[in-house]
């Protein structure tokens, strides 16, 4: 009976990610195309996927190594860019409760990007049951699209989309719509000043300092903000 459970929440799970899917798999072509246009090989592309998964840091990996950047600056850059990420497993379990176990939280973590952080998010704030077995499910279809889209893209060549210049440039933006996408679906009028006050430290950072520190700002301001704001609601 446990086991017909978990194959319930899996393919719940899956069911949740197949928009993330139908997103991750074009712009991971378009991650495939761009590494092998800044010189690495399809392997090496895919490898990338495989171990780091992160598709703006990954954008931004190949954009250093283009560049000529130093190892430590490149190592600075992408770590700040990712730090975001260490808050999306806890703030699951807290989301989830008593439904999802620790257990198996430091592999299945490695599979939450923003968007599917968002979907699961979404999916709690639907009253839909979060278990581990759900978000493996999630997880999984998103990887794996990812992963293989980058595998087409690598191997499809550095020329791809060379006669869509339209198309690569709106390959590019789809990671931003689809975060917002999902964070539209789940906020609510009292998120709305900790999204003010992030926004905006972000964009004044960015342009004053740079968008790593514009991401890092955001981050922090928000956090913030939704202490205090979460902290006056619970009182």
């Amino acid at each position: 009976m446990a086991q017909e459970l978990g194959a319930q929440d899996i393919r719940r799970g899956a069911v949740v990610g197949l928009p993330i899917m139908l997103g991750y798999f074009p712009i991971a072509f378009s991650f495939g195309v761009a590494a092998t246009k800044a010189g690495l090989s399809p392997i090496e592309a895919v490898v990338m996927s495989l171990l780091m998964y992160s598709g703006a840091a990954q954008f931004m990996a190949i954009a250093l190594v283009a560049a000529g950047a130093g190892f430590w600056l490149s190592v600075a850059t992408l770590v700040g860019m990712s730090l975001r990420h260490v808050l999306y497993g806890p703030s699951l379990l807290r989301a989830g409760g008593q439904s999802v176990p620790p257990k198996g939280a430091l592999l299945w973590g490695f599979g939450l990007t923003d968007e599917v952080f968002g979907a699961g998010l979404g999916a709690i704030a639907r009253g839909q049951a979060m278990t581990g077995a759900f978000i493996w499910g999630l997880t999984l279809v998103s990887y794996a699209a990812w992963v293989g889209g980058t595998a087409v893209g690598a191997l499809a060549g550095a020329s791809a989309l060379a006669a869509w210049p339209s198309v690569d440039a709106g390959l590019s933006f789809m990671l931003t719509a689809l975060f917002l996408a999902l964070l539209l679906s789940i906020m609510q009028r009292a998120q709305l000043p900790v999204i003010a006050v992030a926004l905006v430290g972000t964009v004044a950072c960015s342009f004053v300092i740079s968008p790593t520190a514009g991401i890092m700002a955001g981050m922090i301001l928000g956090a913030l903000v939704g202490t205090v704001v979460g902290g006056r609601d619970a009182a």
